[in-house]
């Protein structure tokens, strides 16, 4: 920080976040320079810091559709026995918008929720944040249903309200970030994209490290786009989302980085005050793969990260292109596949075991 200031660099925020390295700091810039030069003088002179400019994402939700309930869990095979869906209670992790704790599917859920907005930004909306915390941890009685409605759900409100926009940038990203990892989550869900980051790949990568597996949305901004980040770093799980005819989405991201294929067109999920609506995005396909892991690591805590990634993509009923490919992934996400496929590699129920990359 002393070199920094030294520099001509204004240090904005500066706290300690573990997740990174101790500390993570905003800094404003020195007059004259454009962002590019000022990264380039402040990472010359210490090259052992990461340094990246403080690019914004954002949640990757489209406009709301007509209002018909689409049972889109039934796609997948999703478990439908109160008992089965009781019996795996993962505490998962969630970096979205603001969340209405008082909507009827979520006022007496498990809900650990932390909101970094501040008095210094307009909070963020409760739309996106609402509905996918519901699809996640939603009543079992209410009109929005989560697919593990005893699972705890850590959740962390790092966006703002700029206009009609919800945004949040990578300092508060990875801030949120370093709370959900904290506080011993077994996945994470980030239906959020923005540009690359090596602030936020390194975050991404400590993630990992402490055996925490991270599901992000493929992006909404259409199949000829450029990956989407954190979606298309290494040790991420990527969601994309397709209708019920087995369709992509036509605006999903492609790239060798897709791993599954959830729904995600027409999903019936919360609406941020009452009620439910219609969500179509790849935002509302990255909660059923999160559920998924969520599921499998309650029920066998000894798989590893790669196991768990590799048993769901043995389990996948195949879309587009024999074997794995750029537009779906390892193919549309099937629960009801596991057990078969844990009896044909001989391995523990729900689980398989498969190097990452050669799934059987």
């Amino acid at each position: 920080m002393t070199a920094a200031e030294g520099l001509g660099f204004e240090i904005i925020a500066d706290e300690e976040v573990d997740l990174i390295g101790n500390r993570l700091a905003r800094l404003g810039i020195p007059d004259g320079l454009t962002l590019a030069e000022a990264r380039q003088r402040l990472v010359t002179a210490r090259p052992a810091v990461t340094a990246d400019l403080n690019h914004y994402y954002r949640p990757e939700a489209e406009p709301e559709c007509s209002s018909q309930p689409c049972l889109a869990r039934l796609l997948i095979g999703w478990p439908t026995t109160s008992s089965a869906i009781s019996s795996a209670a993962p505490r998962i992790g969630l970096v979205d918008t603001g969340i209405n704790l008082t909507h009827e599917a979520l006022v007496n859920q498990n809900i650990d929720f932390t909101d970094l907005s501040g008095k210094a930004r307009a909070p963020s909306s409760k739309v996106h944040g609402t509905a996918v915390a519901a699809l996640l941890v939603g009543a079992r009685d209410s009109r929005s249903p989560g697919l593990l409605p005893d699972a705890e759900l850590v959740a962390v409100d790092a966006f703002h309200r700029s206009g009609r926009d919800d945004r949040t940038d990578v300092f508060d990203l990875v801030r949120a970030m370093n709370i959900v990892a904290s506080k011993d989550v077994d996945v994470i869900n980030l239906s959020l994209t923005g540009p690359d980051n090596a602030v936020l790949e390194r975050a991404v990568a400590a993630i990992a490290e402490k055996d925490i597996m991270i599901v992000a949305a493929a992006g909404n901004k259409g199949p000829n786009a450029d990956p989407l980040y954190p979606a298309a770093y290494p040790n991420v799980t990527v969601a994309t989302a397709v209708d019920r005819r087995h369709r992509v989405y036509r605006r999903a991201g492609r790239g060798e980085h897709v791993d599954f294929a959830a729904p995600g067109v027409n999903v019936w999920a919360a609406a941020s005050i009452r009620g439910a609506r219609l969500k179509t995005g790849t935002s509302f396909a990255a909660p059923f793969v999160t559920a998924a892991i969520g599921y499998m690591r309650a029920r066998s805590p000894e798989m590893t990260r790669a196991q768990v990634k590799n048993a769901l993509a043995a389990a996948v009923e195949d879309l587009g292109e024999p074997g794995r490919d750029p537009i779906f992934g390892w193919g549309l996400l099937r629960m009801d596949r596991l057990e078969l496929a844990a009896d044909a590699l001989s391995l523990p129920k729900p689980s398989l075991a498969a190097e990452p990359g050669e799934p059987n």
